[in-house]
């Protein structure tokens, strides 16, 4: 319980320090992780539901990102030229240059600089009777 909690707890804090980072850029740490995916695919695009699976989130978390990222010009959606039933969600130019942005920054300040130090102590568990 004490590993798990710790890690949950370091999760919180990092997430803190992540969501604090992209704020200026605009994005959650969510929407960031859609379109640092695109950015990582030859084309810039993917299926939606590709993209959900890879991200390992829900479709309806993925449609809800593409949602508020197509608003503000970071991406678009496109028509599959293959499969009439599927969504492609494409990063724009835009897209391109924030997902740069926002990556620096977190490496510069979070992913080098984590606030975590080696002599970080276990949590204190109550003893069950």
């Amino acid at each position: 319980m004490a590993a798990v909690t710790a890690l949950m707890r370091a999760q919180q804090i990092l997430l803190g320090r992540i969501e604090g980072v992209l704020k200026p850029h605009g994005l959650s740490f969510a929407r960031y992780e859609l379109l640092a995916l695109l950015s990582f695919t030859r084309s810039g695009s993917l299926p939606m539901a590709k993209a959900s699976a890879r991200l390992q989130v829900h479709p309806t978390s993925v449609t809800s990102a593409v949602d508020r990222l197509e608003r503000a010009g970071l991406v678009r959606r496109a028509a599959h030229r293959t499969d009439g039933r599927a969504t492609l969600v494409q990063i724009s130019p835009q897209g391109r240059d924030v997902v740069l942005a926002a990556t620096k920054d977190l490496n510069a300040q979070v992913f080098t600089r984590t606030g975590f130090t080696s002599d970080c102590r276990p949590l204190k568990l109550l003893a069950l009777p």
